[in-house]
């Protein structure tokens, strides 16, 4: 199964109830599986939005990894990264808080950044 994340959502007890009946009666395994097809039919459903936007602002779409050998390359072409992304973005534990800040410009992740405490913590004035 690919990477999830666990969110927290607020219902109310008759949408709550709702969706247990529906569950009780078979139609979906858990609550989990209604509310992940429920959001897949919405994804689906704005796509054009989603794809419209990712062109127009530039966003990559997936999952970035990178490394301390990584940004040393990218410092040693004399250039700083924008990283801009739908998905995730991992900033492995070989970097440093120095070195993120010596090589990434800026920082937008819609969905989920992975990195050290202290890492997003040097990167928090460039993140937008």
């Amino acid at each position: 199964m690919a990477d999830t994340e666990k969110i927290t959502i607020n219902l109310s007890v008759v949408d709550l109830g709702q969706v247990d009946l529906l569950v009780e009666q078979g139609l979906y395994s858990s609550r989990s599986d209604l509310i992940r097809t429920a959001i897949r039919n919405q994804l689906s459903t704005h796509s054009d939005v989603v794809q419209q936007t990712v062109v127009r602002k530039s966003l990559g779409l997936g999952v970035l990894i990178y490394n301390h050998k990584d940004l040393e390359a990218a410092l040693a072409k004399g250039e700083m990264l924008d990283i801009r992304l739908v998905g995730m973005v991992v900033l492995s534990n070989s970097i440093t808080p120095e070195l993120a800040r010596q090589a990434i410009r800026s920082l937008h992740v819609y969905g989920v950044l992975r990195a050290s405490p202290a890492v997003k913590d040097a990167l928090a004035d460039r993140m937008g």
